[in-house]
């Protein structure tokens, strides 16, 4: 536009970077000095603030500032960097550790099951459980009780239900959010891959199984959770089931305190549910964004059927903590009970009879702690998301529309 700008200690790769995606802004009247961190890959974390630091100085008089002027400034900065920096390497490092130490989450996950089951004394009830709610933000106002000493345990706080009236369904959507959460990713599937967080992928015939279910081969093992696969051609055509339509995902984070049932997302008709025993790692972002293929890994119970549009899926990913998943429609389901139960393909197949059909809105289960819901899905090409990655998003909330 003109205007005089002046970068300092900013390498011309970051700088074309910054100038693509519009990382300063400008002003008539003011000067702005604008910081925004960027996102690096693992490999450059170490220099996460002290490699992307960026003082831009914009006058509207065309002068710039000395940089002798900006020279406390700059020493503030850098020893921001090397906290930051420091800090964040080292939270890398912990989280990558928790991860691959063979630590007994399971075990964990069934003992934490085990003693929030248990009965509190009355006394004790209300205020274990406003701890609880100011620790994790729960909203207490929400809860269909008429007192917090109406919930025997905590598992019964945990998943405890709403005043009715709360969260309307939306009637011109054609999908809805199935929770209250935060949303980590949605959209297309490219090349047989969905997006776990910004810039890591993994593989949707490793999340959803190798074949259709209750058509795999025995003797078939699953690919790779981050590797494309020769087949994966074949296994999206085989989900596809109507011509000119796409592939779509969505995944939605409920945290500690946020509502633990999610509901139908849609109008859709249940046919089988397939279950994936294994590991309860965490499934908060910042673990998300460290291991690639989290939700290949963590044990899940894939619930597959159809809509209006064609194939239609929704998945229940259990976390650390959250050992059980109870879906109503399924009172076979037990998670958690160990490597016995996969079978020999490492998952167990069951078709639902008769198939239970569900309205969007209609409650569909439950966890016992926050955990993370993911929704795949056909739909046709002018499909359209209602919500962004990052959005806090409610149960009936538009999440997407069919353009006609």
């Amino acid at each position: 536009s003109g205007r005089n700008l002046k970068l300092v200690r900013l390498r011309p790769e970051v700088a074309q970077k910054l100038r693509r995606q519009s990382f300063y802004s400008e002003s008539s009247h003011c000067t702005l000095i604008k910081l925004r961190m960027m996102r690096l890959s693992q490999c450059r974390k170490r220099t996460l603030v002290a490699s992307a630091i960026v003082v831009a100085t914009i006058c509207s008089d065309g002068a710039a500032v000395s940089g002798w002027q900006l020279l406390p400034l700059l020493a503030l900065l850098h020893l921001l960097a090397a906290v930051v920096g420091s800090w964040m390497a080292l939270r890398t490092c912990l989280i990558r550790a928790y991860c691959r130490l063979p630590l007994p989450l399971n075990f964990i996950s069934r003992a934490w099951g085990r003693c929030h089951s248990r009965p509190l004394p009355r006394l004790a009830r209300a205020p274990v459980y406003r701890l609880y709610s100011r620790l994790c933000s729960c909203d207490l106002t929400e809860a269909d009780c008429q007192g917090l000493a109406d919930f025997n345990s905590l598992a019964e706080f945990f998943s405890r239900s709403l005043r009715p009236g709360l969260r309307p369904v939306c009637p011109t959507s054609d999908l809805v959010s199935p929770a209250d959460g935060r949303v980590l990713s949605l959209g297309r599937v490219y090349a047989g891959h969905l997006e776990q967080v910004k810039g890591i992928t993994y593989s949707l015939q490793g999340f959803l199984g190798p074949q259709p279910i209750g058509e795999f081969d025995k003797n078939q093992t699953l690919p790779s959770n981050h590797k494309a696969s020769s087949s994966d051609g074949p296994y999206l055509e085989g989900l596809r089931r109507l011509p000119g339509t796409q592939l779509f995902h969505c995944t939605i984070y409920l945290a500690p305190g946020d509502y633990h049932r999610f509901h139908s997302p849609a109008d859709w008709l249940v046919l089988a549910r397939r279950h994936f025993p294994g590991r309860l790692l965490s499934v908060a972002p910042p673990v998300a964004a460290c291991v690639a293929g989290l939700f290949c890994v963590n044990e899940r119970a894939v619930f597959v059927g159809e809509w209006r549009h064609g194939f239609f899926s929704m998945t229940a990913v259990g976390a650390t903590g959250v050992g059980s998943i109870s879906v109503a429609c399924d009172p076979e389901l037990a998670t958690n009970r160990g490597a016995k139960q996969a079978g020999p393909a490492g998952f167990s197949d069951r078709r639902l009879q008769p198939n239970p059909r569900f309205g969007k809105g209609e409650p569909f289960g439950q966890f016992n702690l926050g955990s993370t819901v993911v929704l795949v899905f056909e739909a046709p090409e002018q499909f359209q998301f209602a919500a962004t990655a990052g959005q806090k998003i409610r149960v009936g909330q538009s999440f997407g529309w069919v353009h006609s």
